[in-house]
């Protein structure tokens, strides 16, 4: 009787911190997710400070070039989102989401403690020079103190990231549906709580590091990752984590050889007959109790042939399960490959959007206002927008279609998608007006003065791309751990970052590529010239929203054929 109960009250394929068996109503819920939400506003704060105003720093005490610092900065986060990857690969096959965190944090904050001490200590740094004079560009030891520091960050941010999202949706029960509603409730939040930590960063920590000095920048980002460990490892007795099911990566390998080194077709041999799956090795593994079917599927077909029995290659033969997994797994992969030219288009926020409203006029009554200050409009507008939308949309959502979660995670994507498109024509309009004005005014070729023109028009674009931002990234979020099997969620998840990763590594090649062309075209390149007012910005932008047109019909190519497995998910 006493084990029937513990069997009963026990979370099947989970434990609690110490590794031992999860219980229910002990472990899990939203105060559990709570913990996951504040530990993410700490880390937030301390990634987005430096990623906003490290090319300063670089420039001004590391005395690289322009172009060097602006490379180094865009690697840095580059690496950092897609290092997810390896935070999402290790939460999967080797530890707990909670061991990745806790490990991740410990390596930011070492490469943090490192960044600091250097910016503290004057003979750590390149010797400062006079003004006017060619200083010497950091080198030798004090470049490898920077990047070490700078990829122990990355690396830590990047098992944050893969790991941390998973980590507090593992709190909800999968089975009940208000778990799934508690569940999508937390990836709302979670982008809130991404958004309010920016904005910290973007505010109060920027401007201690440009007027008190980069030590007190790094360091109070450094605090910020201890408190993070501190609220995080505080929640501790309320989590429950996913037991580590082994490599989802050497699955996938194996389905893919096997099907492609089998002769025959499996379909033809067997028609698609129920095979069974006592024998699975994968039996046992948390998430077998979620297989509505033990019988192979007609999508993919050319992978039904890694269950085939050949005893040339017996020992690559793989179950029905691990054949449906993978299957699962690749048929998302083009729903995230559509989410890249929105990044794409993100990145111009922070590059020709700022370049724009340094041109304009940037004051508020008598205050002047940072051009990089602009990032603050999607930040806010995110954190109004995800409460009204888990609050109030949702709830009329669910009524008009009568589904647990109101609107699916595709639709939710692909507004988000459709919004870019308005973001990009919007920017393109906003640039013909500010043209016109510098040639009204006669500062074309005058760049030292402001157009009299306001720097909020510019803001437009910032808040319909926060706005697209909001539902494709928590969509996104969603979409992955609800329909990817839960030995792969963690991995899958992380295709989240990695897709901001691409899509800022795809804007730097587009803009090559544009000035490529158009040089070989009109011997002008779009995006040159002695100053913005002289640039073709307002073609570039026309580009991206064409882009994004293609890009979105590409999406509902594969949106309309994608059949859901997730509960609470369907639009039947």
């Amino acid at each position: 009787m006493e084990l029937e109960q513990n069997q009963i009250t026990r979370w099947d394929g989970y434990v609690n911190w110490r590794n031992k068996p999860a219980l229910r109503g002990r472990h899990g819920g939203m105060l559990a997710a709570s913990f996951v939400l504040v530990a993410e506003i700490l880390e937030s704060l301390a990634f987005v400070a430096n990623a906003t105003n490290m090319v300063l720093y670089m420039i001004q005490y590391m005395h690289m070039s322009p172009s060097t610092s602006a490379n180094t900065v865009t690697n840095f986060i580059g690496t950092a989102f897609l290092l997810a990857l390896l935070g999402g690969f290790l939460s999967d096959a080797f530890l707990t989401t909670y061991q990745t965190f806790l490990i991740s944090s410990v390596l930011e904050l070492l490469g943090l403690i490192v960044l600091t001490v250097q910016a503290h200590a004057p003979s750590l740094m390149p010797e400062a020079c006079e003004a006017g004079s060619r200083c010497d560009e950091v080198g030798g030891g004090k470049a490898a103190m920077l990047f070490c520091g700078l990829y122990l960050v990355a690396l830590g941010i990047g098992g944050i990231k893969g790991s941390l999202p998973s980590h507090g949706a593992e709190q909800f029960d999968d089975s009940t549906p208000s778990g799934r509603k508690q569940r999508s409730t937390f990836f709302n939040y979670f982008v809130f709580c991404l958004s309010f930590g920016g904005l910290l960063a973007c505010t109060f920590v920027v401007w201690v590091a440009d007027n008190k000095g980069w030590q007190w920048g790094f360091g109070i980002s450094t605090i910020s990752i201890v408190l993070s460990i501190t609220v995080f490892f505080a929640g501790s007795a309320t989590y429950r984590s996913k037991i580590p099911s082994g490599s989802p990566l050497a699955t996938i390998f194996k389905v893919l050889v096997a099907a492609s080194l089998n002769n025959g077709w499996f379909s033809r041999s067997s028609g698609g007959a129920v095979v069974s799956m006592s024998s699975s090795p994968c039996n046992g593994v948390p998430g077998n109790e979620n297989k509505d079917s033990e019988a192979l599927t007609n999508t993919l077909k050319f992978l039904n042939r890694a269950v085939e029995s050949n005893p040339k290659y017996s020992t690559i033969q793989c179950t029905v399960e691990q054949v449906e997994d993978v299957k699962i797994v690749l048929k998302e992969l083009p729903i995230f490959a559509c989410t890249i030219m929105l990044n794409a288009c993100l990145a111009q926020l922070n590059t020709f959007s700022v370049e724009q409203a340094a041109t304009m006029n940037t004051k508020l009554g008598s205050f002047k206002v940072p051009p990089a200050s602009l990032t603050v409009f999607p930040v806010l507008f995110v954190m109004v927008l995800a409460p009204i939308y888990d609050m109030i949309i949702v709830p009329l959502a669910r009524k008009v279609t009568e589904t647990e979660i109101g609107i699916t995670h595709l639709r939710r994507i692909g507004f988000g998608l459709v919004l870019s498109i308005f973001s990009m024509a919007v920017a393109a309009l906003v640039e013909v007006k500010r043209k016109r004005m510098a040639i009204n005014s006669g500062l074309v070729d005058d760049a030292t003065k402001p157009l009299p023109i306001s720097f909020l028009w510019v803001a437009l674009q910032y808040l319909f791309l926060g706005s697209a931002d909001l539902f494709t990234f928590a969509g996104l979020l969603e979409f992955f751990f609800t329909e990817t099997p839960i030995r792969m969620r963690s991995l899958a998840t992380s295709l989240t970052f990695a897709s901001l990763a691409v899509g800022y590594y795809l804007s730097s090649a587009i803009v090559s590529i544009v000035n490529s062309v158009t040089t070989k075209i009109s011997h002008r390149p779009w995006l040159s010239g002695a100053n913005l007012n002289h640039y073709h910005l307002e073609r570039f932008y026309w580009l991206l929203c064409l882009l994004s047109v293609l890009n979105f019909l590409h999406f509902l190519f594969w949106a309309l054929r994608y059949k859901y497995r997730g509960k609470g998910t369907t639009t039947e």
